[in-house]
């Protein structure tokens, strides 16, 4: 029933100008990548991405409502404002021939007369049935493809790291890895849970130089009765996976 992608769904007249307006009402919020120089022309790009794929989950969902009469839709963002009232993003029928059905009308909050339109209001997209996916059990074996992972992602890797030999780099890397685990075993928190194509994976920071600073995301994927990892993120990659689901955890990831 509705477009996969935001942009078939509905027209934003300037995007970036309506991300700011959305970072304004809701409750603060670091939206910015601090380690990527490319954002893809978008100032708010972890936003850009939440929207967006907010968007994508509650289309699959079908959780977008539509007002009695047709002529308006709207759905549930995910975000609140400081007074922690929902936030929903409203449109109205485009008018304009040959374009997307819809044209982006505003971000309301749950309170405003807008919204009175609406028999009722959508909710929040639905990422996880079982919770104990969110939390990694060291108990399981966690098996890691070390020579993928560098073979790979190499240029993810910060320097020096980056140019070293691989040999000396997955050793490097081996090391990082047991420092994790470690880490989640005294403070579960530590792993923290992103949603990608379907399923809930969790991220170990990878901290090759300076115990106190993660360098890479290690992307854990869960098995009936182990765990696997074959790939990393760059923290800026990381973060935008993870903030889809809620704001992580500062301990070591950050915007």
């Amino acid at each position: 029933m509705w477009p996969e992608e935001l942009f078939d769904f509905a027209y934003f007249p300037n995007i970036n100008e309506l991300l700011q307006e959305l970072a304004e009402e809701a409750e603060p919020e670091d939206w910015e990548y601090k380690n990527t120089s490319s954002h893809g022309g978008y100032e708010l790009p972890i936003l850009f991405n939440y929207i967006k794929y907010t968007y994508r989950k509650l289309a699959e969902e079908s959780k977008l409502m539509l007002s009695e009469d047709g002529q308006y839709c709207c759905f549930n963002t995910g975000l609140v404002t400081e007074g922690q009232e929902p936030i929903y993003a409203s449109f109205e029928v485009n008018r304009r021939d040959g374009l997307q059905r819809w044209y982006f009308k505003g971000w309301f909050r749950r309170g405003r007369w807008e919204l009175n339109v609406f028999s009722e209001l959508p909710d929040l997209a639905h990422y996880f049935d079982d919770p104990s996916s969110l939390v990694l059990d060291t108990r399981k074996d966690l098996r890691v493809n070390v020579e993928h992972i560098v073979a790979e992602n190499k240029d993810r890797f910060p320097e020096p790291y980056s140019t070293m030999q691989p040999y000396g780099l997955q050793t490097f890397l081996k090391g990082a890895i047991d420092n994790a685990r470690e880490r989640v075993r005294r403070n579960y928190k530590t792993a923290i849970p992103q949603y990608y194509k379907g399923q809930i994976q969790l991220l170990l920071p990878l901290c090759l130089g300076n115990p106190a600073k993660a360098d890479l995301a290690l992307v854990v994927e869960r098995h009936s009765t182990f765990y696997r990892a074959s790939t990393c993120l760059t923290l800026d990659m990381a973060y935008n996976n993870a903030r889809q689901l809620t704001r992580p955890d500062r301990d070591w990831l950050q915007p």
